[in-house]
């Protein structure tokens, strides 16, 4: 029965290249096309596969459905926060788990510091979109007319010296961001807070989510907090993994 099922289960990526014809199948399976063909059909029976006109098989549409389903099914904070409460008791900081939603970067999830000094933020509401690190993950994987449209219409406020300070400036961040697969803000949005982060990413290869570790200096120096930049794309490479499906995610590249 196992070999069955792993049979079976085994037309599914050959038709996701394309469509193939009966011999071909059985050609991979290394089995007789009359048992492709009971595999074929059982599997058309659950509309997994569809028999073409001209005798073919590819994909078929209930399993898209099953596929979007189990999408719309998959909440990332469940995911996520068992990771984000182990890596805040490795590092002792803040850490955040935020999403891009009509047009606004949102905190979903947060584990507060262990430390007495705290920075202040809150799970639903907005962060600095044009300085957050959640952010700049988040943006930066946007197709790149999207990036500059939405770059554009920002507002850019200086909440310190260190701030994005035109739309210019932010895109060519983004685009750096988007080249190294991590961001920070140092002292961007308060000059007393730094934070690192790293981004979530789909079975597609695209973000979906980004999480962070925030700390105030009085803790944490810039220079110490991104030492802890490993960690958090260990970490951030874990939640994707378990919400892709794929358990062993490709690494990701070197912070320097």
């Amino acid at each position: 029965m196992s070999q069955t099922v792993d049979r079976a289960l085994s037309i599914l990526p050959l038709l996701a290249q394309g469509p193939a014809d009966l011999g071909r199948v059985a050609d991979r399976l290394g089995v007789h096309k009359s048992t492709a063909l009971r595999l074929l059909r059982t599997l058309h029976e659950h509309g997994l596969v569809y028999r073409q006109q001209d005798n073919r098989y590819r994909l078929g549409a209930r399993l898209f459905a099953l596929a979007q389903e189990a999408v719309e099914n998959l909440d990332m904070r469940d995911i996520a926060h068992p990771h984000l409460v182990a890596l805040n008791s490795q590092c002792g900081h803040t850490v955040h788990l935020a999403v891009y939603e009509d047009g606004e970067v949102l905190y979903i999830d947060k584990v507060e510091s262990r430390y007495p000094v705290r920075m202040y933020s809150r799970i639903g509401k907005p962060v600095a979109i044009t300085v957050a690190a959640v952010a700049k993950l988040l943006l930066a994987d946007l197709p790149e007319a999207e990036r500059r449209a939405l770059a554009e219409r920002l507002d850019y406020p200086m909440y310190t010296p260190r701030s994005s300070p035109n739309a210019a400036a932010f895109l060519k961040e983004l685009a750096t961001v988007h080249e190294q697969g991590w961001a920070t803000d140092l002292g961007g949005h308060e000059e007393s807070i730094n934070c690192v982060g790293a981004p979530i990413r789909g079975a597609d290869g695209r973000v979906v989510a980004a999480m962070s570790v925030s700390a105030p200096n009085v803790v944490v120096t810039a220079e110490e907090l991104l030492t802890l930049l490993p960690l958090v794309r260990r970490t951030a490479d874990a939640i994707s993994g378990e919400y892709s499906g794929n358990t062993h995610p490709s690494p990701s590249k070197d912070a320097s």
